[in-house]
Order: structure tokens, then sequence, then C-alpha cells
């Protein structure tokens, strides 16, 4: 498995979506990289909607249909329906398990904003 965090320089939110798919993975095997975005194009070319974004084998789990590259800070819905900077451990397990599962990360888990799983998946480079 694959994990991707694309973020701007100095995301205050980097090393806490890192420390909780820590958590997430568990001793489960990943090759995990950030990636620094800096300008807009690369952020739509990389799939990034906002810092931090998780892609999970290249596809935005928590990602909205639509939604266009942006640098800007990202928030998630985390327990009990407040906004954080960073995906919740649980969220980031059920994302998880669905790439275990299938694979790949093209069954998205529902998450807490309840997408009922409508992740969406970025273009490869």
């Amino acid at each position: 498995m694959r994990i991707t965090v694309l973020t701007v320089p100095d995301c205050p939110n980097a090393p806490v979506v890192e420390e909780r798919l820590a958590q997430a993975l568990d001793g489960r095997e990943a090759d995990v990289e950030r990636v620094d975005v800096g300008d807009p194009e690369q952020a739509a070319r990389l799939g990034m909607t906002g810092s931090p974004t998780v892609l999970i084998d290249g596809v935005d789990p928590f990602g909205l249909p639509g939604a266009h590259g942006s640098l800007s800070c990202r928030l998630y819905r985390g327990p009990g329906g407040r906004a954080e900077g960073a995906p919740s451990v649980v969220d980031l397990r059920r994302a998880l398990d669905a790439a275990d599962f299938t694979g790949n990360c093209d069954c998205s888990p529902p998450d807490a904003a309840d997408r009922g799983g409508r992740g969406r998946a970025v273009g490869r480079r």
C-alpha cells in the first residue's frame, strides 16, 4: 500500500495527520511519503484539495466529487461532527481497511461527513 500525504510547506496539520496515520496503520505495511506542494498547478495535478490531503494508492478516500486542486487548509469532520485539520484515526483505519479489502481504494468507506464512501480518485503521476 502506498500512502501520500500532500501538504503545503509548514502545514501545521502535517505532523498531526502523520501521527494519526501511524496509529491507524498499527504495524500494517505501507510506504508513506510526504510531498510538499508549492503551486496551484501542482496541487491540481496531484489531486490535492487542501492541506493535508491523504492519498491511499492514488485515491483520496475523503475527497468530494468535483473538488478542485487547492493550496488552502483542509478540514475534516472529526468525532461528534467537530471540524479538524486531519482525518481521525478511526476514519483513517476505515480507509486503510477498504484499501486492503479491495486491493485499491476505489471502494471508500463512509466517512464522518457521511458522504457514503464517495471518495475522489485522482490521476496517476
